[in-house]
């Protein structure tokens, strides 16, 4: 498959400065920028998948009428969270 490219983009000199300061050893502008796209698009993907689960979830308990109750939720949420920190070195 053939490459394409992206627009050239115009940032503040501050911007830029700020990226050139944290690229690693051999790390190009470029590149820098290819893996904040690939990293930024994963990450809207995901936030979308979870809107979309969340709005089934909603529209299931509208269905069934069946919902849980949120404290029961928050005490599964802190038990997951203790026994995660129970097992951290």
């Amino acid at each position: 498959m053939k490459s394409a490219s992206f627009p050239s983009l115009r940032v503040e000199p501050e911007l830029r400065k700020a990226v050139e300061g944290v690229l690693l050893e051999g790390e190009t502008l470029s590149s820098f920028m290819e893996a904040s796209l690939r990293v930024n698009i994963e990450r809207r993907i995901s936030q979308k998948e979870f809107i979309a689960r969340g709005v089934a979830s909603r529209d299931r308990a509208l269905e069934t009428g069946e919902y849980v109750d949120a404290q029961k939720v928050i005490d599964r949420l802190q038990l997951m969270l203790n026994e995660a920190k129970a097992k951290r070195p």
